[in-house]
């Protein structure tokens, strides 16, 4: 009886032992390895961080390129196909006015244009009477390179005793509108006062306030 108790007891504790030695234990990682996650951590935030900047930059390039461009406004004006007011891009040079306002009459010579020389907004391009006094761009002083074209004979033109190749020299005025001042002074006995010009078939407002200063009657 003593040895059986003995035998049992033995084998209880074995069973206890091999019990306690089997059950699930906690395991807390080592240190090292928290260290490399947190590292890990920073290194994704870093990368995020950059692709976030890049996209915010490249918004910012897409929205400036979408920015509209800068415009200047100039009067072309003289002897071109179409003259009036023309919008070009900041930047462009009286080559660019002139194709703009469909060029200049065929005949018309453009020696003494400056055809190269940059535009500045608001100015005024004249082209093709010769012997006349210059347009000079807004701010431009009184440097000859400023100059833009001939603006008109010297002295005013008579419009009672004028000729065609005369009339013909005045900005906005060609061959054909020249006739028809001719035409006008001879059904009416000639010119009593320059505001009669206003009544000419093809002279309106505008090109009216262009001519009233460089004509007499």
């Amino acid at each position: 009886m003593i040895a059986l108790a003995v035998v049992l007891v033995a084998a209880a504790v074995f069973a206890v032992q091999h019990f306690w030695a089997g059950r699930t234990e906690t395991v807390s990682a080592p240190q090292v390895v928290h260290a490399e996650a947190s590292y890990a951590g920073k290194d994704e935030d870093v990368k995020s961080g950059r692709s976030t900047g890049a996209s915010s930059a490249n918004a910012s390039s897409t929205g400036a390129s979408t920015a509209p461009a800068p415009e200047i406004v100039v009067d072309v004006g003289g002897k071109v196909r179409r003259p009036g007011i023309r919008r070009l891009p900041a930047g462009s040079r009286v080559a660019d006015a002139l194709r703009a306002a469909g060029g200049v009459r065929p005949g018309v010579s453009t020696e003494g244009l400056n055809r190269a020389r940059f535009l500045v907004d608001g100015e005024q391009v004249l082209v093709g009477a010769p012997a006349g006094t210059a347009a000079a761009p807004p701010g431009s002083g009184n440097g000859a390179g400023g100059a833009a074209a001939g603006a008109g004979p010297a002295a005013p033109v008579s419009l009672s005793t004028a000729t065609v190749d005369q009339l013909d020299t005045l900005p906005g005025v060609g061959p054909v509108l020249a006739q028809h001042i001719i035409d006008y002074r001879t059904r009416h006995g000639g010119f009593r006062s320059v505001d009669e010009l206003r009544q000419v078939n093809g002279i309106g407002d505008r090109r009216f306030a262009d001519l009233r200063a460089m004509v007499r009657p």
